[in-house]
């Protein structure tokens, strides 16, 4: 019986492929070759079966084995050809439809006629065995060559995606037709086959069965899971017995080829070759840390992963930006989904580089809650995931990391996740322990490393915009204050040439009742002011205005100062829609800076036309004038100015910002020495369709 090599070679083809064929039937109704790949596989053992009973008769089964053989190989070409039709499709080429059916028929009787043909027509003309036995070893052979020409095929033919899945059965396959095309090429030459070869092609037809496996195991259909698992413990366990034991199979067959080669040191050679190997394979076993890593390494490349990435990361980031714009409750609530937490605190890192509490869901918050102590600086090194039950148990594990007492005062405290912004550690979350996972493995921790991260980019956005929105909010106040303050100088402008001109004309009465006006004037403005910081909101509502009433009102104020304003309308009724206080303020302000430049023997003109529905005023005066380098850099910036400390350098830039929001503009001309002239423009509203304001006293 041990003597029946033929016995032993295609019994492992049986096993190998009766395997293969339970495997197929487990997940047929996931590949994509379906049930050909069934018959093939089946056929291919029913061979090998055959082969095996006839080994144990006296003679031969010869028909049974070549009908057996020619069925497998018919089936393994039926299913290449599937295989080429389905890369194929879409096209026109001969196989991408099913025209190469009726030829496979055809071919296949064929084949049978050159298989059984010769047999038959040798008992009948034996003076033409030898060209008989030619053509039935040229058959076997066209079919190993047919088989190696269609797996070139579907490799060609195949995406890179499918080269992935389909390489593993172009290549065991690929064995088997190249060893058959070796034998059958070597029998047509020396008219028999090579007994040895035919012994050993049992065995290497069982070895492919492993490849055949890996290629069908990824011929799946994406949109499918498999039904059949195996526990990873149980695989894991079991790939370590098997290991050792054909570890330990090794190492004795080496031991024997030793004694047997080594002559008189062959005894001790083996002896301390067994117990070298033997310690070797002890410590391999009892290695806590060897055995993590195999388990983790089997786990990450022989089973499909625990999370489907895509969908956790599409619920994650939708829940990172779900709900309201409380983003550091969001952030708890995400990353907890992730880990079955049902609750959690964070921490945030400050300007100043201390942690502070953020936010708090479902999770007491313990009494001192920013005394960390040095964990951020532990968690920023090492950006370890801490496992506080893990921790009590071990904390040799977690070298030089001092647990803060608060830490451990809180309630069912579980990890320690650190928000990692770049090489900076932007937050610190704390999760509360889960009745629904008890652990972590190392999937679950590099996928919280990887969600941490991105959470920490939202907590820092979300840091930076309140930090840009209370920055654009001491921005509005420090302007409106700025404003205010500028209207402030312009009314004790006012009030000071009142008291200096006091002493002069207080028995005036005509000088009493200006100075009544103007104080009456001032209070409203300044009443107007102090509502304006009361609400926030600078300037009233927008209403129209004759634009020609507002100047001589504006130049009657101005009228005491010299140079005298001289006023020129050259359109009448124009009415522009603006907030009239502010449009003052604008006119007011420009002509005063005119009367400054001029000094008190220069001129000052205003001219108000009106042209394309577009209002212009003209502002000139034959002042000092300004270069072309302050009229482009230093005009209209705010707190640039040319009076010193005298003035403030606000009142250009707001005069131009506020035409500007009515959807006009300010242009400026000037030549040093010789004067300026400014160009107010403003669209102007049609006087029929609106309530015109006038103001002034008219002229």
């Amino acid at each position: 019986m041990l003597a029946n090599v033929v016995l032993y070679s295609y019994g492992t083809s049986l096993l190998g492929f009766t395997l293969l064929t339970l495997l197929v039937l487990f997940t047929r109704d996931k590949q994509i070759s379906g049930l050909p790949a069934v018959a093939a596989t089946l056929l291919t053992a029913v061979w090998a079966a055959i082969v095996v009973v006839s080994s144990l008769q006296p003679y031969p089964l010869l028909a049974p084995m070549q009908l057996a053989e020619v069925a497998r190989n018919a089936a393994w070409l039926f299913l290449l050809l599937k295989l080429i039709n389905s890369r194929l499709a879409g096209t026109e080429h001969f196989f991408a439809s099913t025209k190469w059916l009726p030829w496979f028929c055809v071919g296949c009787v064929l084949v049978v006629a050159g298989v059984f043909g010769p047999l038959v027509l040798t008992g009948a003309l034996p003076q033409m065995e030898n060209s008989f036995y030619s053509v039935h070893f040229a058959t076997w052979l066209a079919m190993a060559i047919l088989g190696l020409l269609l797996l070139e095929q579907i490799y060609r033919n195949s995406t890179q995606q499918e080269r992935w899945s389909v390489k593993h059965l172009c290549l065991g396959l690929g064995v088997i037709y190249a060893y058959d095309f070796f034998m059958y090429a070597e029998a047509l030459l020396f008219r028999q086959l090579n007994g040895n070869l035919w012994q050993a092609r049992g065995f290497v037809t069982g070895l492919t069965a492993v490849l055949i496996a890996v290629a069908i195991s990824r011929m799946e259909r994406p949109q499918t899971e498999s039904k059949l698992y195996l526990s990873r413990h149980v695989v894991f366990h079991t790939v370590t017995l098997i290991a050792a034991g054909v570890y330990l199979l090794l190492m004795a067959l080496a031991g024997y080829f030793i004694q047997y080669m080594g002559g008189a040191w062959g005894g001790v050679i083996q002896i301390t070759f067994l117990v070298t190997s033997g310690l070797l394979l002890l410590v391999l076993l009892f290695s806590g840390q060897m055995r993590a890593r195999l388990r983790v390494w089997l786990s990450k490349n022989f089973f499909s992963y625990k999370y489907d990435y895509r969908l956790e990361w599409l619920q994650f980031t939708r829940t990172l930006a779900s709900g309201d714009d409380n983003v550091p409750v969001n952030i708890i609530y995400a990353m907890g989904n992730l880990t079955k937490s049902p609750g959690g605190l964070l921490w945030s890192r400050t300007e100043d580089g201390r942690f502070t509490l953020e936010a708090d869901w479902e999770m007491a918050v313990p009494e001192k809650p920013d005394e960390l102590r040095d964990l951020p600086q532990w968690l920023e090194q090492s950006e370890w995931i801490v496992d506080l039950k893990e921790w009590r148990q071990s904390p040799d594990l977690y070298d030089g990391l001092d647990m803060p007492p608060m830490i451990n005062k809180i309630s069912r405290a579980w990890l320690i996740v650190p928000l990692m912004f770049g090489d900076i550690l932007q937050g610190i979350l704390l999760q509360r322990e889960s009745d629904l996972q008890p652990e972590l493995n190392w999937e679950d921790r590099d996928l919280l490393k990887v969600a941490g991260r991105q959470a920490a980019s939202h907590l820092a956005q979300y840091q930076a915009n309140q930090a840009l929105v209370n920055s654009r909010q001491f921005e509005a106040f420090n302007r409106l204050s700025a404003y205010v303050i500028h209207d402030l100088k312009n009314i004790l402008a006012q009030q000071s040439l009142i008291v200096s001109n006091a002493g002069k004309h207080r028995d005036n009465p005509e000088f009493v009742d200006d100075v009544i006006n103007t104080v009456e004037n001032s209070v409203e403005r300044m009443t107007r002011l102090m509502n304006q910081m009361r609400s926030g909101v600078r300037g009233g509502e927008r209403q129209s205005i004759e634009l020609g009433a507002l100047l001589r009102e504006t130049i009657n104020e101005r009228a005491n100062t010299p140079p005298q304003p001289v006023l020129r309308v050259c359109a009448d009724n124009v009415v522009v829609f603006a907030d009239r206080a502010q449009l003052g303020t604008v006119f007011n302000h420009i002509i005063q800076n005119a009367q400054e430049a001029a000094g008190k023997t220069g001129q000052v003109t205003v001219e108000l036309e009106c042209a394309d529905n577009r209002a212009i005023v003209w502002i000139e005066d034959n002042g000092v004038g300004m270069d072309e380098e302050f009229l482009q850099n230093r005009l209209f910036k705010p707190f640039e100015s040319t009076k010193g400390l005298t003035g403030m350098g606000i009142g250009a830039f707001e005069s131009r910002e506020f035409i500007r929001a009515l959807g006009g503009d300010i242009r400026v001309s000037s030549t040093p020495g010789v004067g300026s002239r400014f160009a107010v423009e403003m669209p102007v509203v049609p006087v029929e369709k609106t309530t015109v304001t006038r103001t002034g006293t008219g002229q």
